[in-house]
């Protein structure tokens, strides 16, 4: 398949660009320094800027799958939606996050007495996007949040996958590396499953 990767050279978009290389997908990898892209096979690394939508537009028609994977604080969700829609992309999968996920019925994580201060705005406007996303009617989405902590680590390819709430392990702790986080976004590329869907991937 023809994918595109906006944000390619972050943290969860290089694992994201690798796993879908190694899988021998032909990849578009977006960042504004392409040369902070890695050299990989079917990889083919783009200079763009997430909040210029007609220039995304641009990168992205011709491909059957979009990928956003930017901070939801650095970008413009109604920027991005456009491009997908405007691109006439097969499919557009964004890299979500956990905030928006909930502890209880009801409660999102963000919520919460415990969640960090810092990270709050950002996940507040992951909640925005996703509520976004589920407004729309012609556009084929799927938001996939991680575990409450997204981290390095390594590609074991054993984890679980929820819809709305927050996963955690039989200790209590909530987390996916961004190499299994890959595993799960490229499963859903190559299997369908979650159309117009958010779904979580955790230990």
């Amino acid at each position: 398949m023809k994918i595109a990767v906006a944000g390619a050279s972050g943290r969860a978009g290089s694992e994201i660009t690798k796993e879908l290389s190694r899988r021998g997908h032909s990849v578009t990898a977006i960042a504004r320094n392409p040369e902070k892209i890695a050299a990989l096979p079917n990889v083919t690394p783009s200079k763009g800027d997430v909040l210029d939508q007609a220039g995304l537009t641009k990168l992205w028609v011709g491909h059957d799958v979009a990928v956003s994977s930017v901070h939801f604080l650095a970008s413009d969700p109604h920027k991005l939606i456009g491009a997908a829609k405007d691109s006439k992309v097969g499919r557009y999968l964004v890299v979500g996050g956990a905030g928006s996920l909930e502890v209880a019925p009801g409660v999102k994580l963000v919520t919460t007495p415990g969640f960090p201060t810092q990270y709050k705005a950002e996940a507040e406007a992951g909640s925005v996007f996703l509520d976004l996303l589920r407004q729309e009617k012609d556009l084929n989405w799927t938001f996939i949040s991680p575990s409450a902590l997204f981290i390095e680590g390594e590609r074991t390819g054993k984890f679980r996958l929820g819809t709305d709430q927050l996963l955690a392990d039989a200790n209590g702790k909530s987390w996916i590396t961004f190499a299994d986080y890959a595993i799960a976004l490229a499963d859903e590329i190559e299997r369908p499953a979650h159309l117009r869907q958010r779904f979580t991937v955790g230990y």
